[in-house]
């Protein structure tokens, strides 16, 4: 797939990023460059091949999870604006 220059120049506006227009032609090649690249992917057979999260097997440490109270009320309440009997307070919001 080729990339024209006003192509080049409308996804450099969309990015936000300022581009001048003598460097919109080799921006353009580069876009096509890639678009080549990904053309060459997606001919790939991977039917049958499992998706990987890395090229190394790793598995995730794992904790038991259990709930507790965090033993430490007060310390929490004392980064709320506004707290009453042990609790956050906060302003009605739905009438």
């Amino acid at each position: 797939m080729s990339i024209d220059t006003e192509t080049a120049r409308r996804v450099a506006k969309l990015a936000r990023i300022k581009v001048e227009d003598e460097a919109l032609p080799a921006l353009a090649q580069e876009f096509s460059a890639i678009l080549g690249f990904i053309e060459q992917l997606n001919e790939v057979d991977v039917d049958g091949i499992e998706p990987m999260t890395s090229v190394t097997p790793q598995r995730l440490k794992r904790r038991v999870d259990e709930v507790t109270d965090g033993s430490q009320p007060e310390a929490v309440l004392k980064n709320a604006p506004d707290a009453r009997e042990g609790f956050f307070a906060v302003p009605k919001v739905v009438e």
